[in-house]
């Protein structure tokens, strides 16, 4: 059954096995990453996420590591012509090297490869604060900036823990907060990529696992401004076992309203034609209309991760925990499955 945890408690047993499941509106799960000495730490992923945009543009930083493989890259995509520059670096047996903190609400993360910078910094107040500096980014054109990610009074997030059937030692923790409202420029070469208050907004997606052998996921978040309120959502499923609480909820001024299974219809033979997505309680009815795609497919050894991700904007309709019903419009987000092999 799902189950709303809402006190603090340990993910793993003495011995490192998975023994506490479900979802929380606050990252009260506690991870205790030296309890995992009998795990390959091939099989241990950790990975931040920050997705910013604006009506312009979209801009996804990421650092993963993937035990076997790290990935450090940024993507910079132009919404109106449909133009991508992307950069990433890649390590072979990253094994903690990027030493990603195990709370998703303490710590700051630092970057340096050569001459290129990316900073996460955690501020006291809550805020986040990106700042990146790559001389050298797509086609040798300087990518420097900063921005600042602050989120609405006493906002809430989607967190679940979930566990992986016949894998005893394999669980999913994961926090996404689809409400942050982003404020900054970027400068990209000569353009000038300006985020600013009510007209950029930004995800932040969260992430420590024990993988299985073989993992599928399907995830779209997106975030906006609909009748003059911040909403967004975060949705999704995979071959993690969902049953003690999923994913999937909808944000409304940063407050959660808990959704059961949502399901993506996703056209057979085009993506770039309309998706839709329904969920079972009949809370949740959208479309997303992508407008183009990314793809991701890294490989070492036998470990292999394969993404496809489609930007693009949604607009439906959700009934909101009181009952009403709220409308949105054309609020920016994306969709993407993700495959991995270890």
């Amino acid at each position: 059954m799902s189950m709303e945890v809402t006190e603090n408690r340990e993910i793993l047993d003495e011995v490192g096995r998975p023994v506490n499941f479900g979802w929380a509106r606050n990252p009260l799960f506690e991870y205790n990453p030296p309890i995992l000495n009998g795990i390959p730490k091939t099989r241990i992923t950790e990975a931040d996420r920050y997705i910013i945009f604006s009506a312009t543009h979209l801009i996804v930083f990421e650092i993963i590591d993937g035990g076997t493989l790290g990935h450090v890259g940024i993507s910079i995509i132009s919404v109106k012509d449909h133009r991508r520059s992307t950069h990433s670096i890649d390590s072979i047996l990253s094994l903690g090297r990027f030493e990603l903190p195990r709370c998703s609400d303490k710590g700051s993360i630092r970057i340096r490869e050569k001459k290129s910078t990316l900073d996460f910094i955690l501020m006291e107040s809550g805020a986040r604060i990106i700042k990146v500096d790559y001389p050298r980014f797509g086609n040798h054109r300087h990518l420097r900036g900063e921005v600042v990610l602050s989120s609405p009074p006493a906002a809430q997030s989607i967190v679940t823990v979930s566990p992986w059937r016949r894998e005893k030692y394999a669980f999913r923790y994961f926090r996404c907060s689809p409400w942050f409202i982003t404020e900054g420029v970027m400068q990209f070469g000569t353009a000038e990529i300006y985020f600013t208050r009510d007209n950029a907004w930004g995800i932040y997606d969260w992430k420590r696992e024990v993988r299985p052998r073989r993992d599928i996921r399907y995830w779209a978040a997106a975030c906006g401004i609909a009748n003059g309120r911040l909403v967004g959502f975060n949705v999704g499923y995979g071959s993690a076992d969902s049953s003690a609480g999923t994913e999937n909820a909808f944000f409304l001024d940063g407050v959660i309203h808990k959704l059961d299974q949502v399901t993506f219809h996703i056209p057979p033979t085009d993506w770039l034609e309309e998706w839709k997505f329904t969920s079972n309680d009949k809370r949740l009815e959208m479309t997303f209309t992508p407008n183009q795609e990314r793809k991701e497919h890294r490989s070492i050894f036998l470990h292999s991760v394969k993404c496809r991700q489609m930007c693009g904007t949604f607009s439906g309709r959700v009934i909101l925990d009181d009952g009403s019903s709220l409308g949105f419009w054309n609020i920016t987000g994306f969709a993407e499955r993700r495959k991995t092999r270890l």
